[in-house]
């Protein structure tokens, strides 16, 4: 029987969520690459296990993480029940509903219907009463926004989630749902959206903006940009590289010789800090108070600890972000 480390609170940091009681790990573990039906299941257990000897206590997922659809929550709730029974309150289960899921008119996007169905599948997968974070995974212009946010509440109402959240809204639509949630006193707190030195939209639709003004958390994810923000695209596209296995997430077409470029200028800065690259993009979405946190994947546990390395220096100077910004 797995038994986690005794020391695991001591080296991670953790960030209060906006203005809410609950705090998130600096670093958070996704479960959206490598936790599905075509990964190995005792690798899985040893990246849950060294993320969690290492303070990181937040497991994110969706209803369609995979691949196959469902496959990572299904895999999840064995771990959970195998090794981490003892562990669930030490733990933050989040997951995500709003993407295709099953057939039909009722398996999509912001529907109440679909949404608090997705979630009692959901708990089913994991074999749990509740998640900690219940988030809708997409803005759905065809459905009230009224329904989506109410059903969040009822999510909550029903003791099926502690709190709720949004991914991939922007500052506009944002704005608009915290303040039905308000109003249904619905516990909101904490935003979803993909960040990175090479994808900064979230500083152009407002979303940061508001959710500071709001004072809800961020929580960021592909801020290594699919892996360009690594050392392993330093020399250009490796044969056995993910690009070259499988290109679902990042296209060979997106490393231009221009990008390329840059990925080397902006090794040299990580360089001069006494950083890797990877670690340095972390620690560059961490730089101020307005993200709570940053989603990692990990094929293997070493991917982990060397991301965790991104905490012992989070701090920038004027110079360095002129140089960054300017050679994006």
């Amino acid at each position: 029987m797995y038994q986690a480390a005794k020391e695991r609170y001591t080296t991670m940091q953790y960030n209060r969520c906006g203005k809410s009681g609950l705090k998130l790990p600096a670093v958070s573990f996704g479960f959206w690459h490598n936790f599905g039906d075509t990964a190995n299941y005792e690798m899985m257990k040893t990246l849950c296990f060294t993320a969690f000897d290492h303070g990181i206590t937040h497991f994110d997922l969706a209803n369609n993480y995979g691949p196959k659809p469902g496959s990572a929550e299904t895999n999840l709730g064995k771990i959970l029940k195998e090794n981490f029974t003892a562990y669930r309150d030490e733990l933050l289960i989040s997951t995500k509903a709003g993407y295709l899921m099953w057939d039909g008119p009722y398996g999509d996007w912001g529907s109440r219907k679909y949404l608090l169905a997705s979630l009692d599948q959901s708990l089913k997968r994991m074999g749990l009463d509740y998640v900690d974070i219940f988030y809708h995974h997409r803005m759905d212009a065809d459905t009230p926004l009224e329904e989506t946010m109410g059903a969040l509440a009822q999510a909550v109402a029903g003791g099926k989630a502690l709190y709720v959240g949004l991914s991939n809204y922007n500052g506009e639509t944002l704005k608009r749902a915290a303040e039905i949630l308000d109003d249904l006193k619905c516990p909101f707190i904490i935003n979803q959206n993909r960040y990175s030195i090479f994808d900064r939209t979230i500083e152009q639709n407002g979303l940061k903006e508001t959710a500071k003004a709001l004072e809800k958390g961020i929580i960021a994810f592909s801020p290594l940009a699919q892996g360009m923000l690594t050392d392993r695209y330093l020399n250009g596209i490796p044969e056995d590289s993910r690009v070259k296995r499988d290109g679902r997430f990042l296209k060979e077409a997106a490393l231009t010789d221009e990008r390329l470029e840059q990925i080397r200028g902006l090794n040299e800065i990580a360089l001069q800090r006494g950083q890797t690259l990877a670690e340095m993009a972390l620690a560059w979405v961490l730089k101020d108070d307005e993200v709570t946190s940053v989603l990692i994947g990990a094929s293997k546990p070493g991917q982990i600890l060397d991301n965790i390395k991104a905490l012992d220096n989070c701090s920038f100077t004027e110079e360095e972000l002129k140089k960054i910004d300017e050679m994006c």
